[in-house]
């Protein structure tokens, strides 16, 4: 029914909004279509699909998005945001329970009066008159600089209902090694903000921690088994993708295959003991985003694939997953689109990106679908 009601909503989205016709592209399996579904838009970061077909789009500025019936209209009761550098209002996520509970959750670098924090808020939403209630801020990073970089902000719903946060360094990299700091982790709370009990540092001074050792991860995705995969940014090279698991240590800033941007060795190297090395990096650096990991319901043959957005050099990288082994298998749309930030699937199976640089939202769907 969900997927239904969405199939039937995006109709009505297509066929009264202000788009532009469908472009066929070439990817390694055949060809696709894409479509710009949503323009306009002042540096998007996330999207969020409403089961009635509607969307929701965060722009970095402090606007959320709530598109319908081919309109645009900003939500309000958004909390304020400080929207400098990397920061700003972030990543959605739509609760699985939408239809009952109302409620979405969103990061934002909240302001403080020492600069500002990687937060974590949760409201309802009232779609008919476009505005949030009952907004609260269930985690808050702590520990604000005034530093414009590295907030992370991904969030991903678990199968258990807890929530994965991605949480940067802030530029603050040895703070990625300290378990007395959310800097530099990947956090696991619950629905009110509360810690889990199974967390594996739930006695320590910073029981959220899940994994530490992170850069900025700007990616996250949860796979069909439940686990949880990163994508972070290195520095100069050394862009990771991690698979997490409760209590390791990914690295981070004692050992990257990454190098200082003068061009000097990070760290130690690029391995050390009690350490964890990535299931797959780049180098140089793709400046990674938004990450999924794809069903297969339009595609098959692309079935647990991993799609990652480069800002950098402005493409999609699909990369799969066999024998244990990533390996990446193409960059769709090299050059077309610019900085890729994030990338979702639809309920309907249809794969959506946003480019930042076009202030545009894409849905691309198999030729002749």
């Amino acid at each position: 029914m969900r997927i239904a009601a969405f199939i039937a909503g995006l109709a009505v989205l297509l066929q009264t909004g202000t788009l532009a016709h469908a472009e066929e592209r070439q990817v390694a399996t055949g060809s696709v279509e894409v479509t710009r579904m949503v323009s306009g838009l002042d540096t998007p970061w996330a999207i969020g699909f409403l089961p009635d077909g509607g969307l929701l789009i965060t722009e970095r500025n402090g606007t959320l998005q709530l598109v319908q019936d081919g309109n645009a209209r900003a939500v309000g009761g958004v909390p304020d945001v400080w929207a400098r550098g990397q920061g700003g209002l972030l990543d959605l996520v739509v609760a699985k329970d939408f239809d009952r509970s109302r409620e979405i959750l969103f990061s934002f670098s909240e302001p403080t009066r020492a600069g500002a924090q990687t937060s974590v808020a949760i409201a309802e939403l009232d779609v008919a008159n476009a505005r949030l209630s009952n907004v609260r801020v269930i985690f808050q990073q702590g520990d604000p600089t005034g530093g414009g970089r590295h907030f992370g902000s991904r969030i991903v719903e678990a199968d258990d209902g807890s929530f994965f946060v991605t949480i940067g360094d802030r530029g603050d990299r040895d703070d990625a090694q300290d378990l007395g700091s959310y800097k530099g982790k990947l956090i696991r709370i619950d629905r009110d903000g509360s810690v889990p009990s199974d967390n594996p540092f739930v006695t320590g001074e910073a029981p959220a921690i899940f994994s530490y050792g992170h850069r900025n991860p700007q990616g996250a995705a949860l796979a069909p088994d439940g686990q949880i995969w990163l994508v972070e940014h290195g520095a100069r090279g050394g862009d990771e993708i991690n698979r997490p698991e409760a209590s390791k240590n990914y690295g981070w800033p004692v050992i990257s295959y990454g190098r200082e941007y003068t061009g000097g060795r990070i760290g130690s190297g690029t391995s050390a003991p009690g350490m964890e090395q990535p299931e797959f990096y780049w180098d140089p650096s793709i400046a990674p985003s938004g990450m999924m990991i794809y069903s297969g319901r339009l595609w098959p043959e692309w079935e647990g694939d991993i799609f990652i957005g480069s800002l950098k050099f402005d493409f999609i990288s699909r990369l799969s997953i066999s024998g244990g082994n990533v390996d990446e298998e193409e960059r769709m749309f090299e050059g077309t689109y610019t900085r890729i930030r994030d990338v979702r699937e639809a309920p309907d199976g249809s794969i959506w990106f946003l480019s930042e640089g076009d202030g545009a939202a894409y849905r691309v769907t198999p030729s002749g679908a």
